[in-house]
């Protein structure tokens, strides 16, 4: 799958979005169902439950919903409120083809009263297949990772900060589920050159990203920064992608002259980061998809003079067994799953500065 200009997709999408919030003619062309256009698109909550099983949010009237295609796959995000299915098309909306059928939802039901403030971000627990998010009483998710079955509880107070919406609940339910059955999450960059696929792996501040990001400058296809996803049930290590954007750190300002007057993205979560749409930089390729040839473990230090040696046969597996975030069952099966590396050959880089390490990479591909 090729992408040409997803920042301009998203921008259009995001625009369909902003009007369906007003009109619900735009949300019927779009294909959202809705029977009511109001800020909640339902009957407001009544100050007092009329019958106990109602204070239980049981029955949420979601009228509202779209399909989109994270990492290639179907998800129908069901909801009340238009600003979820905004939140959706800023996550989900740079790609519109579907690589297999699957029949995921994902339930999004915001209701009003709650604090005033923006919620923390939500606690992770996970027993087998059962996986919960609880940032208080009025904000929370469950998902049953067998099944699918999945919902979330959120106050308008989640919608203040868009970012809070995606990072914490859309994103992480979406991938989540798409984790339990479609892909595994590993913990690298691609990049491809001569049609060869290359993960680079290692440590967080390896380098992933920034190695990625100077060979695709360099004339390389770039696929992902520092997470892939290999596609569960093929008989070939093919991963993708969010070949969409791609992440610094803002160290890496000091590396590229393009980034000097970015500012940093605000993330609701994880280590400060400049987010940017391909679409501003200077890359001359993008797919969301690679087949892998090649495993790379990257070691930066000072000193280091760009020296490439392979590894013993099954360290790529062994290494991302041990760096799962899953558990139980879930987790048995992604370590299945990412026994297909086994014969990939794999190799370590020493590197210091980034044109050493493009030339290994290079000379690499080359002769794969």
């Amino acid at each position: 799958m090729r992408t040409q200009n997803p920042h301009r997709e998203v921008s259009s999408a995001l625009n369909e979005a902003e009007e369906s919030a007003t009109a619900h003619q735009e949300l019927q062309e779009d294909q959202v169902r809705t029977t009511a256009a109001a800020t909640i698109v339902s009957k407001p909550d009544a100050p007092q439950a009329s019958r106990p099983q109602d204070a239980l949010r049981s029955s949420m009237d979601l009228p509202l919903s779209k399909t989109f295609y994270p990492l290639g796959f179907a998800v129908e995000v069901i909801t009340n409120h238009p600003a979820v299915l905004r939140a959706a098309i800023e996550c989900f909306g740079h790609i519109s083809s579907c690589r297999a059928t699957t029949q995921l939802q994902v339930r999004v039901g915001i209701s009003r009263g709650g604090d005033a403030f923006l919620p923390s971000e939500p606690t992770r627990r996970e027993y087998n297949h059962l996986y919960s998010l609880v940032a208080d009483t009025h904000n929370q998710a469950l998902l049953d990772l067998e099944t699918g079955i999945n919902f979330a509880w959120l106050s308008e107070a989640a919608l203040m900060n868009p970012g809070y919406l995606r990072t914490n609940f859309l994103e992480k339910i979406v991938y989540l589920l798409l984790g339990a059955k479609h892909v595994t999450d590993v913990h690298a960059a691609c990049v491809s050159r001569f049609g060869r696929g290359i993960l680079l792996c290692g440590d967080s501040g390896a380098g992933k990203s920034t190695l990625a990001y100077a060979c695709a400058r360099a004339g390389w296809c770039y696929t992902s920064d520092d997470t892939s996803y290999l596609i569960n049930g093929l008989e070939y290590p093919l991963v993708t992608g969010h070949a969409h954007r791609v992440r610094f750190r803002p160290t890496a300002r000091e590396l590229f002259p393009e980034l000097a007057d970015r500012e940093a993205t605000p993330r609701m979560e994880g280590k400060p980061s400049i987010e940017l749409p391909v679409a501003e930089l200077p890359l001359h390729s993008t797919s969301t998809d690679a087949r892998i040839d090649a495993i790379i473990y990257l070691n930066r230090f000072a000193g280091a003079q760009g020296r490439l040696a392979a590894l013993p046969k099954g360290t790529a597996t062994e290494r991302m067994q041990q760096d799962l975030f899953s558990a139980g069952d879930l987790r048995a099966r992604h370590a299945k799953q990412l026994e297909i590396f086994t014969n990939v050959p794999t190799y370590s880089l020493e590197y210091c500065e980034l044109p050493a390490a493009i030339a290994q990479v290079d000379q690499l591909a080359r002769g794969l």
